[in-house]
């Protein structure tokens, strides 16, 4: 008899092991730092987030144009991403929609998570079992929220920063909130990952163009400050593309100001080199294109060969004396 009972025990014990392991501990710790904001002026929606966690983006972040954005960490469940989704699309408030999400959790003293939709609503929540340092501070159209910190002053410099940045655009206000999370003591085992999510507040119904900035370090010792590098880069290359788009449009003109662009904010990129000069060329300025060419050539010849492929389609517009000139340089 008293092995039947401890073997009906340890079944008991297991089972309930079982449960919590499926319910808990199979879940992501994705213990971080994260932002859910909009902006006023354009009505852009996004989460910006930073963990000790490889991938942090891949789990925490989610949003829909024209819908909202959800932040969900700590022990992840990673169903409240588009659950959360789903219900602000259903017309669910934030706060409603968190409701809901929370009563299906039993999780739920575990978890952080932050919703805020189309109109700025925020709701936000951090179980009493998330590792401290731990808390948020929802504002006008944002949350910031934080779990297992160094110190309890990380969410208020977030807070601070998001408030003070309100002449940026809505990334580089969220960049700024992650780097005064991280310069207040930041994730209490460092860094290792960072992402940004921004989409429009008015879906199109074109995703490829609703979803404006989709950014990730996935895995970097000084992720915060990577990311924000990252996003640096893309504004560059947002003046490449305007440069690219005045090409197809016969606007040469446009075009070198948008590859000049992008050349100051990176001077040392062959990419945005190459195309200032092809744009110089293109402009009937062919002798001021020569010195670019000839640094970009001397530094990888491969562009050498690119030029003259670019002359059968039409993107170098040169006559034979022009080319030879180009490809003469040494």
């Amino acid at each position: 008899m008293g092995l039947r009972i401890i073997i009906f025990v340890v079944s008991i014990l297991t089972a309930t092991l079982t449960f919590a392991q499926k319910t808990i501990h199979s879940q992501p710790l994705a213990h971080t730092f994260s932002i859910v904001a909009m902006d006023e002026k354009t009505g852009d929606i996004g989460v910006a987030v930073q963990s000790h966690w490889f991938s942090v983006g891949s789990i925490v972040s989610w949003a829909e144009a024209g819908v909202g954005a959800v932040a969900t960490q700590s022990m992840v469940n990673a169903s409240f991403g588009p659950r959360g989704l789903k219900l602000l699309k259903q017309g669910k408030s934030p706060k409603e929609a968190l409701k809901i999400l929370l009563a299906s959790d039993e999780g739920r003293e575990l978890r952080q998570v932050a919703l805020i939709d189309a109109r700025g609503r925020v709701a936000t929540y951090t179980g009493k079992d998330c590792i401290a340092e731990a808390g948020h501070i929802q504002g006008k159209g944002y949350s910031v929220q934080a779990n297992m910190m160094l110190n309890n002053t990380v969410w208020p410099a977030m807070s601070k920063a998001f408030e003070k940045s309100e002449n940026l655009p809505l990334a580089e206000r969220m960049v700024a909130a992650l780097q005064a999370a991280q310069k207040a003591g930041g994730d209490i085992r460092g860094q290792q990952s960072a992402a940004l999510l921004i989409v429009k507040g008015k879906s199109t119904g074109k995703p490829w163009e609703d979803r404006k900035i989709d950014l990730r370090v996935e895995d970097h010792p000084q992720a915060v400050d990577e990311i924000a590098r990252v996003l640096k880069v893309y504004r560059a290359y947002e003046h490449m593309n305007n440069g690219d788009l005045a090409i197809e449009q016969n606007e040469e003109e446009k075009a070198l100001n948008e590859y000049g662009a992008a050349q100051k904010m990176f001077p040392g990129n062959l990419e945005m080199k190459y195309w200032m000069a092809v744009s110089l060329v293109n402009i009937g300025k062919v002798e001021e294109s020569l010195p670019v060419f000839k640094e970009v050539f001397r530094t990888d010849k491969n562009w050498k060969t690119l030029t003259k492929r670019i002359v059968k389609n039409g993107m170098l517009k040169v006559d034979e004396t022009g080319l030879k000139k180009i490809m003469d340089v040494k």
